[in-house]
């Protein structure tokens, strides 16, 4: 009798288990719990040069858009930039630390507001002269900016940027 393959597309997590060719959860989660560790490592030598410095990330939300969008729908803005920050810096030692099993259920995040538009993108500006790693989320369709993250990072390096707003409410 004779053994077919079953042709999968590429996932790098997903890899198809030898006798029929379909990936497994187990699979899915060895894989997963090997790039923890090697994550896990980087994390620990980050918490040990930052253990007095809380690593924390801003998330920066337009009150215009509060006060005329739906509440869900101005969250889910925020929501899209923090994720997108997180994963495109998923290497940084800052967001191994703050995404590390042992800091997952204590992250810091602090939620602020500007007015609108042009308070967003003049922060944004800053941020990029200042060196700062964050994410201009842009909504499609309608092309228009936000929300703002930052990406995990020591407080002491970036509150200074954020002093002067408000904290969203």
């Amino acid at each position: 009798m004779a053994s077919t393959m079953i042709m999968m597309p590429h996932f790098p997590l997903l890899k198809p288990h030898v006798h029929t060719g379909i990936a497994t959860i187990g699979t899915i989660f060895s894989r997963a719990a090997a790039r923890m560790e090697v994550s896990s490592a980087a994390a620990a030598n980050a918490t040990a040069t930052t253990a007095h410095d809380t690593v924390v990330q801003y998330v920066v939300l337009r009150r215009d858009l509060i006060d005329t969008w739906p509440l869900g729908s101005v969250v889910t803005q925020g929501c899209h930039a923090s994720v997108s920050a997180v994963w495109t810096h998923r290497d940084d030692p800052d967001t191994l630390s703050y995404c590390s099993p042992s800091n997952l259920d204590s992250m810091h995040k602090v939620t602020l507001e500007v007015k609108g538009e042009t308070q967003l993108l003049n922060l944004s500006e800053k941020l990029k002269a200042g060196g700062v790693a964050h994410k201009l989320w842009i909504e499609q369709r309608e092309n228009i900016a936000t929300s703002l993250a930052t990406k995990p990072c020591t407080k002491s390096t970036v509150s200074s940027y954020f002093k002067n707003l408000k904290l969203c409410k």
